[in-house]
C-alpha cells in the first residue's frame, strides 16, 4: 500500500493544527484507501491485506478458543466463510441488504459469521446476548432484521422473523460452515458498494431512546487501513487475546482488523477471570492483549505474583471503551514494566478508533489516547460560543472522515443533531490537544455512564425509576467507581409516607434491566434540582454525590 505524507505547509507538524482552518490534522501516514467506486466488502479487503504480509498464513492459526483449545487455521477460516455464505444465499435465501440480528456470546463462530455476512451485503446487528427482550425488541424495531443468528440460551428472546433464528451451536451449523459442496461462487461479491451499510450498532443517547448507528464498508475499510499501515515490521504474526466481546465496536472491528494483519486470536469464553487470562496468556504465548479498562485494573491491582505465570511473551496491552486513571496506569507499569500499556478513544459512531496510541515512545505520554488516525481531522470547539479552539485549550471534540457514521438508522433528527452542517460529528467529549497532537480526554459533556465500557443512558433508568409508585421524582449520574470506571447512581425522591429503601430500588431496577445497566447507589434526597426549562442539573447532584469534586 502507498504512504504518502501530508503535503501542506500550513499544518503545525507537532501539533497537526492549522490555524487557517482552526483543524487539526492527522500526523499518521495519508491512507492510500481503495477507490470509493470499486465494489469491494470489508471482509474481501482484510483479506487482500493479509496476503501482502508474506507470514506463511498455512501455519499460523486464526482463532484459538482457550478453554477447549480448538483451533480455526487461516486456511480453515477463509474455506468455512466462502461455505457459510454459500449456505446462507442458497438454503436459507439471504440476498443483499437483508439484515442480520446477531445475540450470541463469544466462539470462534462469531467472526466467521461476521464475514460471511459482510460478504454477502447482509447488514450485521449484534447485541449484547444478556439483553433483555424489551430492549432486544428496541433494537429488532430499528435494524428490522430478517434472519436471527444465536445460541440455545437465547433463543427464547428473539421473535418470529422471516428467515427464522439459527442456532450457531448446534451441528447443523458446523454443516454449513464445512459442507465442501458450498463453496461461495467468485461472483457473490460483485454487488457490494463500500457506501453499502455493513453493520447497525447500538449506541444509546440521553433521551434514552437506543440509537442504531449505520457503518459502512468504507468506514470498516479505513479503519483497517489504519491499523495495517501503522502496523510495526514482525517476524511472526502477533498473538491476541480478546476480552473484549464481539458485539461491542471494539470486538466488531478488531474482527477484521486481526485478519488484515494475520493475528492469531486468543478468545476467552464466559466470564472474565483474571488467573483463566494469564494462563491462557502463558499457554497460548500470547503477545498482546486488547481489552477494558476493568481488566487493566485487575491486572494492576490482582492479587497474583509476577513469577506466578510465565509471561515473558507478552508484549502490549491495549485499552478501550474508557478512561484510564492515572493511578491505576502507574500501578500497571510498575508491576509490568516490560508491557506496553496504550490507551485508544473512538465513538461506535466512530466505527471504535479514532484516536490511538502507537509504540513505546507514544506510550509515555501517561493519560493520552494518543494521536489522530490517518485521513481524519479535528476540531475542539467551545460549547458554549461554537468557536473552534488551538491546542492547550479545552472542548467538545469534533470529527470528521472516512472512518465517521453514516448516521443513525431511521433518526434524521438524532443523524442531523450529531453532525453539523459541513459533515463534522460532535462527540459530546470535553477534550484538548497538548503541544506533540496527543489528545487527553477531560469530562463527558454526553450524560452517557460508561460502566466497564458499556453505554448506560440515564434517562432510561429515571423513566424506570418514575415508574414505581412510591417514587415521586428520580435522577440517575455517573459515579466514579475505580474497577468498572463509572456506575449508575440513583438520586430519588420518595412519596410521602412512603419507606422505600435502597435495596428495594435497586432490586427493583435489576429486575428490568441487562446486569451492566444496574443500579449500584442510591440517595434520597428532598427534589431533584432542575433548570427553568426542567432539565435536570446533573452537574448539582455530581456536587451532592461527591463534594469534593470540582465538577
Amino acid at each position: 500500500m502507498e504512504i504518502k505524507s501530508n503535503p501542506s505547509s500550513k499544518i503545525d507538524p507537532k501539533t497537526g493544527y492549522c490555524p487557517e482552518t482552526q483543524t487539526f490534522h492527522s500526523l499518521r501516514p495519508i491512507l492510500d484507501l481503495p477507490a470509493e467506486t470499486i465494489p469491494l466488502s470489508a471482509a474481501s479487503y482484510a483479506l487482500s491485506l493479509q496476503s501482502t504480509l508474506g507470514f506463511p498464513a498455512n501455519n499460523t492459526p486464526a482463532l484459538i478458543n482457550s478453554a477447549t483449545g480448538h483451533r480455526v487455521s487461516y486456511p480453515e477460516f477463509t474455506f468455512r466463510v466462502k461455505a457459510l455464505a454459500t449456505s446462507l444465499q442458497t438454503s436459507i435465501g439471504l440476498s443483499r441488504n437483508d439484515a442480520a440480528f446477531v445475540l450470541a456470546s463469544t466462539s470462534t463462530h462469531i467472526p466467521v459469521l461476521y464475514f460471511a455476512l459482510l460478504s454477502l451485503r447482509i447488514v450485521i446487528s449484534p447485541a449484547n446476548p444478556l439483553s433483555n427482550q424489551s430492549e432486544i425488541s428496541r433494537q429488532i424495531n430499528l435494524s428490522k432484521p430478517t434472519v436471527a443468528f444465536a445460541t440455545s440460551a437465547t433463543s427464547h428472546k428473539l421473535p418470529d422473523l422471516k428467515h427464522g433464528t439459527i442456532l450457531i451451536d448446534t451441528p447443523e451449523f458446523e454443516s454449513m460452515m464445512t459442507n465442501p459442496s458450498r463453496e461461495l461462487g467468485p461472483t457473490v461479491e460483485a454487488n457490494v458498494n463500500q457506501s453499502d451499510v455493513a453493520a447497525i450498532l447500538y449506541s444509546s443517547g440521553t433521551t434514552g431512546q437506543v440509537k442504531g448507528v449505520m457503518l459502512t464498508h468504507r468506514n470498516l475499510i479505513a479503519v483497517v487501513a489504519g491499523y495495517y499501515t501503522q502496523g510495526p515490521q514482525r517476524s511472526s504474526p502477533a498473538v491476541i487475546l480478546y476480552t473484549v466481546p464481539y458485539f461491542h465496536v471494539f470486538g466488531f472491528f478488531y474482527s477484521l482488523k486481526s485478519v488484515a494483519l494475520n493475528e492469531t486470536v486468543v478468545l476467552l469464553p464466559g466470564r472474565f477471570d483474571l488467573r483463566n487470562m494469564l494462563k491462557a496468556v502463558e499457554e497460548f504465548r500470547v503477545t498482546h492483549i486488547a481489552a477494558a479498562p476493568p481488566v487493566v485494573v485487575a491486572m494492576a491491582k490482582g492479587d497474583v505474583r509476577n513469577n506466578e505465570y510465565d509471561l515473558s511473551c507478552l508484549e502490549a496491552v491495549g485499552s478501550g471503551g474508557a478512561p484510564l486513571g492515572e493511578k491505576v496506569i502507574k500501578a500497571f507499569k510498575h508491576k509490568f514494566p516490560r508491557v506496553i500499556l496504550s490507551q485508544g478513544y473512538g465513538l461506535t459512531e466512530t466505527t471504535g478508533a479514532a484516536f490511538r496510541v502507537v509504540g513505546a515512545e507514544e506510550s509515555l505520554r501517561l493519560g493520552s489516547v494518543g494521536r489522530l488516525v490517518g485521513n481524519c481531522e479535528a476540531k475542539i470547539v467551545d460549547p458554549e460560543t461554537g468557536v473552534a479552539l488551538p491546542p492547550g485549550k479545552q472542548g467538545e471534540l469534533w470529527m470528521k472522515g472516512p472512518i465517521t457514521m453514516k448516521g443513525y438508522v431511521d433518526n434524521p433528527k438524532a443523524t442531523s443533531e450529531a453532525f453539523d452542517l459541513d459533515g463534522w460529528v460532535k462527540t459530546g467529549d470535553l477534550c484538548y490537544f497538548d503541544s506533540d497532537g496527543f489528545l487527553f480526554v477531560v469530562d463527558r459533556l454526553k450524560e452517557l455512564i460508561k460502566y466497564k465500557g458499556y453505554q448506560v443512558p440515564p434517562a432510561e433508568l429515571e423513566h424506570l425509576l418514575q415508574c414505581h409508585p412510591d417514587i415521586a421524582e428520580a435522577a440517575v449520574i455517573p459515579y466514579p467507581d475505580e474497577e468498572a470506571g463509572q456506575v449508575p447512581m440513583a438520586f430519588v425522591v420518595k412519596q410521602p409516607q412512603s419507606s422505600l429503601d435502597e435495596a428495594q430500588v435497586i432490586e427493583y431496577i435489576a429486575k428490568q434491566v441487562a446486569p451492566y445497566k444496574k443500579i449500584r447507589r442510591v440517595s434520597f434526597v428532598s427534589f431533584i434540582p432542575k433548570s427553568a426549562a426542567g432539565k435536570i442539573l446533573r452537574k448539582e447532584l455530581r456536587k451532592i454525590a461527591l463534594p469534593e469534586s470540582k465538577l
